[in-house]
């Protein structure tokens, strides 16, 4: 519902999502290289240290910000994203200033604390601005982490273990990384850290939007019906009809 929904109802969604841990060795996979000189990977390296990166995805335009960085303590991740965060909730402010808002109760039901929480908010709340999906990991769930996102409009979902595919972050990331790092040599972590920031760089130029449940996904439900004497009629549980 977040995926579909949200942004219609006014709200932001994003995605947040580390990536990782990068060696500095060199990496396989394809590369971009003359015709008839295919690259030559040494086989003896020195480690040049790993790296991972932090990533913020807005599904509906395609626009991804990554930070590189060499861990992703709770100390790393969570400055950051409040700093990314509350740059999106100005821009969000600006555009839609909070005190021109209806009231909550009037406000479509997406765009609403009660929708996302199961309950009315037990205390009272600044406007929902972002719905915000995160991994199911413990320093996202920190009680000083949440308390931010409540009294800043950010509503956290959480994907369930084992699900991280339904975070979108994990999608782009898939993207990017062997964009940035397949068939090269880092000599470094911070070279890692370069390239993978340059490649999201150059992704945002021509962003692509991701679209939850698309052609795709319909596609593939079509395949599965089953059609009737080659009529536009089908059946979808796959049971049979008594003549």
């Amino acid at each position: 519902m977040a995926y579909e929904q949200a942004e219609a109802a006014g709200i932001r969604q994003l995605n947040e999502d580390e990536a990782g841990p990068y060696q500095a060795i060199p990496q396989p996979g394809a590369s971009w290289q003359p015709e008839g000189h295919p690259v030559l990977q040494p086989h003896e390296y020195e480690r040049g240290g790993t790296a991972k990166i932090m990533t913020l995805f807005r599904p509906l335009t395609g626009m991804l910000t990554v930070k590189g960085v060499l861990s992703v303590t709770n100390a790393v991740l969570h400055p950051w994203l409040k700093g990314e965060l509350s740059t999106v909730l100005a821009d969000i402010e600006q555009a839609h200033p909070a005190q021109g808002l209806p009231p909550e109760e009037e406000r479509p039901v997406c765009a609403r604390w009660e929708t996302w929480l199961g309950h009315p908010p037990r205390t009272p709340k600044p406007p929902l601005r972002i719905i915000l999906v995160l991994d199911n990991l413990a320093g996202h769930r920190s009680y000083e982490l949440i308390e931010w996102f409540f009294a800043h409009g950010v509503m956290p979902l959480y994907t369930p273990i084992g699900g991280s595919w339904l975070n979108m972050a994990e999608s782009v990331q898939r993207i990017i990384v062997p964009r940035a790092l397949a068939g090269q040599h880092p000599q470094s972590a911070q070279e890692v850290i370069d390239w993978l920031e340059q490649t999201a760089a150059g992704w945002n130029l021509h962003p692509t939007p991701f679209v939850w449940n698309g052609k795709r996904r319909r596609r593939r439900e079509r395949a599965h019906l089953r059609r009737l004497a080659g009529s536009g009629a089908s059946l979808t549980k796959g049971y049979s009809i008594a003549s």
